[in-house]
């Protein structure tokens, strides 16, 4: 059974930001909270797995302020590890939604993975800006990267290494995790 996530739960994680970011950030929670089935779907369905999914997208998101990265994506191009083959690929396929895993192979794979089960197919690269296909792409990254077993041991590192490939932004994610675990009344210590 999915767990309600309210935009209140999620406002009390996001960090208080002002003007047109605070406008995105709003609309983001509250496109977030209208979505509660979607976490079903990676079976984010305890209190500790939805607060380590909730600390990643937070960071991700900039605070849940953005479901596309800020720079341009020129970084990717011809990067044939992330699948930018084409001319372009590296600012068409920068990361997008909450957790924004950026290269033509994720979003292929994450369009295939929509097909398997029934779901719409993604108009890219633009949908995965937008919910719910935001929520839905960070889901898909949940699951086919196992991510709730690291939730289960509390593993922080563990999953911060799986979403970034290294440590990048670990602070950052402990302090989202730190919030996510009061707002949804989860006590105890970190797992190093």
């Amino acid at each position: 059974m999915p767990i309600a996530v309210s935009a209140d739960i999620l406002q009390k994680i996001a960090p208080r930001v002002s003007g047109a970011k605070a406008r995105r950030q709003r609309q983001i929670l509250a496109d977030f909270a209208a979505t509660p089935k979607i976490l079903a779907i990676a079976a984010v369905d305890t209190p500790l797995r939805l607060a380590h999914f909730l600390a990643q997208v937070a960071h991700e998101s900039d605070g849940f302020c953005t479901t596309e990265e800020y720079a341009g994506g020129s970084a990717y191009e011809g990067r044939r590890d992330l699948g930018n083959m084409q001319p372009g690929d590296g600012r068409r396929y920068k990361g997008r939604g909450l957790i924004q895993g950026p290269g033509r192979a994720n979003y292929m794979e994450f369009s295939q993975w929509c097909s398997k089960r029934g779901l719409a197919a993604p108009n890219f690269p633009a949908d995965l800006a937008f919910f719910p296909c935001a929520l839905m792409s960070a889901v898909w990254f949940w699951q086919t990267r196992k991510l709730n077993l690291l939730a289960d041991k509390d593993d922080l590192i563990a999953i911060t290494r799986k979403v970034n490939g290294g440590r990048s932004g670990f602070q950052s994610r402990g302090t989202y995790l730190a919030r996510a675990k009061k707002a949804l009344g989860i006590g105890g210590e970190l797992a190093a």
